[in-house]
């Protein structure tokens, strides 16, 4: 009969690059600090990435669309321009069926603002995010 012995499980991170990953990610935030450290320690971005969200510093970057516009979805703007038409929520469903363009163009005229609804949005996936975490 052999006996298994398991091999010590070496860190792919040592305690210093740990605090040098964190020190220097917290200071510049940006995916070329990410790409330094990787380069660095010999690691390919994402092992970096990985252990920088484990120690909680690790910020994803906010996508913005060609325009530099934080993206709305179809589904708020509908609900928007539902909610200042008095729309039922079936009647503001079958807006999301409108072009986006269009979408815009109806909300500006009824001068309904588009950034509630993004600040909104952010701050509900924040929210799941948050209970996500304590649930983990």
């Amino acid at each position: 009969m052999t006996t298994k012995t398991k091999a010590a499980k070496v860190p792919n991170y040592t305690p210093e690059q740990t605090a040098e990953m964190r020190s220097a990610y917290t200071a510049n935030p940006t995916k070329e600090t990410v790409e330094m450290l990787a380069e660095k320690f010999g690691k390919a971005p994402k092992s970096v990435i990985a252990k920088l969200s484990r120690e909680g510093v690790y910020k994803k970057a906010t996508y913005t669309t060609k325009n530099g516009e934080t993206p709305v979805k179809k589904e708020d703007m509908a609900e928007k321009i539902g909610a200042a038409l008095g729309m039922t929520a079936e009647q503001a469903e079958s807006l999301t069926k409108a072009n986006k363009t269009v979408l815009k163009k109806v909300a500006e005229a009824l001068g309904v603002a588009m950034v509630a609804a993004v600040a909104e949005t952010e701050t509900e996936t924040e929210s799941e995010t948050d209970a996500e975490g304590e649930t983990a």
